[in-house]
């Protein structure tokens, strides 16, 4: 079974518009220099480990306040016990929400054909063309347009989101990001904050100011049913 490496137990933010309790996986197939979860990509085996089990039974002892779980990393679809993980959560009666960057479209489909998450949040790192910049590895982008398209067309709730830095995301690299994901039911532009990162350096880059996103997001209001700012 799948070691969790991180856990918030409550959290009114990252599943919207329900209580959720936030596990985090270890390790990830992207190396994102603006990645705030370093210890789960570098060295995952050092971060202490919380039994599943533990998750389970504190989420189902607190089920009259707790809705639901999300599951977030490092990538949890690299695992092949992902599902095997959230039967745990489904079979106790809660929503369940991934996380994902959307290299694993196959992982995708058989979550979703077992039925097994209620709601997918997938980050868009960068125009197709730059995805090896922003994600610090190289990408098959055939498989992000793959996760995609099985996300719009799958009947459960998703958004698309995408964290923004002036250093690798210009405003013409913003427009074809918003592109590729275009009709989209939620797109989300968010705030990068530079206090822990995967690549130091980053640590030093001023982010566009709460003003300057809103303003992306004018630009492309009528791409999607809904967008809005996490600032």
């Amino acid at each position: 079974m799948i070691e969790v490496k991180g856990w918030q137990k409550t959290s009114l933010i990252d599943y919207p518009g329900k209580m959720c309790s936030v596990i985090f996986l270890p390790y990830c197939n992207f190396r994102c220099p603006f990645c705030q979860n370093p210890g789960l990509v570098k060295n995952p085996e050092e971060q202490p480990s919380i039994s599943v089990e533990e998750v389970v039974e504190y989420i189902e002892s607190k089920k009259e306040w707790i809705d639901g779980v999300c599951v977030t990393g490092g990538e949890p679809t690299i695992h092949k016990d992902l599902p095997e993980l959230l039967e745990k959560f489904k079979s106790i009666g809660v929503f369940v929400k991934l996380d994902t960057n959307g290299s694993n479209p196959e992982m995708l489909k058989e979550l979703i054909k077992k039925g097994l998450l209620d709601y997918v949040a997938m980050d868009i790192k960068a125009p197709l063309e730059k995805y090896h910049i922003a994600a610090g590895v190289k990408v098959d982008t055939e498989k992000i347009k793959e996760s995609i398209n099985i996300i719009k067309n799958s009947g459960i709730d998703y958004e698309f989101r995408a964290t923004v830095i002036p250093r690798l995301h210009k405003k013409e690299d913003l427009q074809k990001m918003a592109e590729l994901v275009k009709g989209a039911k939620k797109f989300a532009i968010q705030q990068f904050r530079p206090n822990i990162t995967l690549d130091e350096s980053f640590q030093k880059e001023k982010p566009y100011s709460n003003e300057e996103l809103e303003e992306f997001k004018e630009m492309f209001k009528g791409f999607f049913e809904k967008i809005e700012v996490r600032s």
